[in-house]
Parts: structure tokens; C-alpha cells; sequence
């Protein structure tokens, strides 16, 4: 999956949960306030009930009415005395939404919207932080190695490449006249084999058959796996060991006589059997 599809679908997925959750969250205050609504509602029409009540002539409660019973019975003529009931509180007017302003629920619903919408959006920049490609520097960008004559002299004199640690890469020498062969373009083509034609290939550090990384040896002049023993020559064809092909490249130019390397696409290694430098083991192994 390329980077910028990776890109456009967290995308797509970030917008996607946004919407629902303000939508729920828009709805759950709808719902708060048409509660509110239906609340006073009830309230105004209690107090109503109770006012026509009260202007209409209020009923005698159980208690009164077996006190007049009993008075019946027995002859007493006292007037059965209603005590009067106290007036019903004046009724409250409603609460204006601009005075109250929020509701305890409305608040704690909108302060976890806040803190919901701030960590998506965080985790949102994240993620597009991690899979958005970096082409300005190291690893995945063109890296000017140095000059071409530097390089050289300094693979000669110390007889190992010259390793490029912010391209993950060996810088090894590679013959011209050697290049320069038609069965040498038959196994390396593009700006992998325009390299080689200056004299110099960038090897990638990853061995192909488990991805560990490939040291140098100085003593046998190859690059040797101490994971599972695979082997390389100087040039990275493929020598030994259970990898399935050479050592993976990357194009390389020259641009005023300063060694470019672009990392930004790995080319696959030669296959099983190339020995287009004829090298052989020059020494014991180190692993």
C-alpha cells in the first residue's frame, strides 16, 4: 500500500468518526433540552390545575369527612369546621436559557466532546506524521554521499566501502571496464548501471533472505550475515548462505563530480549465480 492511499483512507476514517460523534453528541443535548422543555411544561400545568382548584371550592379530605360522620351519629351539631388549606405557592416562572446557561449534563457532555475531538485530532496528526514520506533528508531522499574522487581513495586505502549510515548504504567500488561489458548490461540496467559505469554501487545493508543487517569483512573482502551466514562479494552478488538473490541497490549519480544516492526506491539484487567482478574469497571468514 502506498503512502498516499495510507494517507487519504486515515483521512477518510478521521472525518467518518468526527461526524458520528458529533452527531451523538448534538443529539444528547437536543435530548437534555427537550427534557427541560417537557419539565416546565408539566410544572406550569400542576400549577394551573392546582389555581383552578382553589378558586372553584377545594374537596373535604378523608379525615374530615369521618369527623362529620361520627358527629352525625351521635347528634352533636357542631359544625364540622374545614381548616383552610394554605394558598399554593405563587408558581415559578420559567428560567430563561441565557440565565442558567448550561446544565451540569450539558456541561460534563460538551467537556468530553472537547476531550474526545482534541485526542482523535492528535492521534490523527500522528499517524499522518508516521506514514507521510520525509524527501527532504535520510532515509527515503537522495543523499549526496560525497565526492566521487574522495570515495574512491578512501575504499582503496582502507580496502572496505565506505558505509553511509543516513542512507543505510555501503558505497563500494565497482570496476569501469568492467561496467562497460554488454553481459554486465544484461544483469544491471538504469541509473543502477550508470553508477557502476562511474565506479562506484550503493548496496543496501539489509541482507535479502531475513533483513538483517550485512557487515563488512575484511579479512575474506565479502560482506558476511552473522544471522545465517549468507555471503556476498565486494560488489554485493551473492556468494553463499541461504539468501535467494545479491544484495538489494539503489540508483546512484554523479553530479558534478559528487556521488548522489537515491534512497527513495530499493532495486532488487542481481540473481543467484552473477559474478560479473569474477571476485573470489580473499581471506578467512569472520562468521
Amino acid at each position: 500500500m502506498s503512502a498516499a492511499l495510507t494517507v487519504a483512507i486515515a483521512i477518510v476514517l478521521f472525518v467518518v468518526l468526527a461526524a458520528l460523534f458529533f452527531a451523538t453528541a448534538a443529539r444528547r443535548d437536543r435530548a437534555d433540552a427537550t427534557g427541560l422543555r417537557e419539565a416546565a411544561r408539566k410544572d406550569r400545568s400542576h400549577e394551573i390545575v392546582e389555581r383552578l382548584e382553589e378558586e372553584e371550592g377545594v374537596p373535604l379530605t378523608g379525615r374530615e369527612v369521618e369527623r362529620a360522620a361520627l358527629r352525625e351519629r351521635t347528634g352533636s351539631t357542631t359544625a364540622v369546621v374545614v381548616a383552610p388549606r394554605a394558598a399554593p405557592p405563587a408558581p415559578r416562572a420559567p428560567m430563561d436559557p441565557e440565565a442558567f446557561a448550561v446544565t451540569r449534563r450539558q456541561f460534563f457532555n460538551r467537556g468530553i466532546t472537547t476531550m474526545f475531538t482534541l485526542s482523535l485530532a492528535g492521534f490523527g496528526a500522528a499517524c499522518l506524521g508516521f506514514v507521510w514520506p520525509v524527501l527532504s533528508s535520510g532515509f527515503g531522499a537522495k543523499i549526496k554521499a560525497g565526492k566521487l574522487d574522495d570515495l574512491l581513495g578512501k575504499i582503496a586505502s582502507n580496502r572496505e566501502p565506505v558505509y553511509l549510515a543516513e542512507g543505510r548504504t555501503y558505497i563500494s567500488a565497482y570496476p569501469v571496464d568492467v561496467a562497460n561489458r554488454p553481459t554486465t548490461a544484461k544483469v544491471y540496467t538504469g541509473d543502477v548501471l550508470t553508477g557502476m559505469k562511474q565506479g562506484v554501487v550503493a548496496l543496501y545493508q539489509k541482507c535479502v533472505h531475513l533483513g538483517c543487517r550485512v557487515p563488512w569483512c575484511k579479512s575474506s573482502q565479502w560482506f558476511e550475515c552473522p544471522c545465517h551466514g549468507s555471503k556476498y562479494n565486494r560488489v554485493g552478488e551473492k556468494k553463499g548462505g541461504p539468501a535467494p538473490r545479491g544484495l538489494d541497490r539503489f540508483a546512484v549519480s554523479v553530479d558534478g563530480g559528487i556521488v548522489v544516492v537515491d534512497t527513495k526506491q530499493v532495486i532488487q539484487g542481481p540473481v543467484i549465480g552473477t559474478n560479473t567482478t569474477g571476485q573470489e574469497q580473499e581471506g578467512p571468514h569472520c562468521s
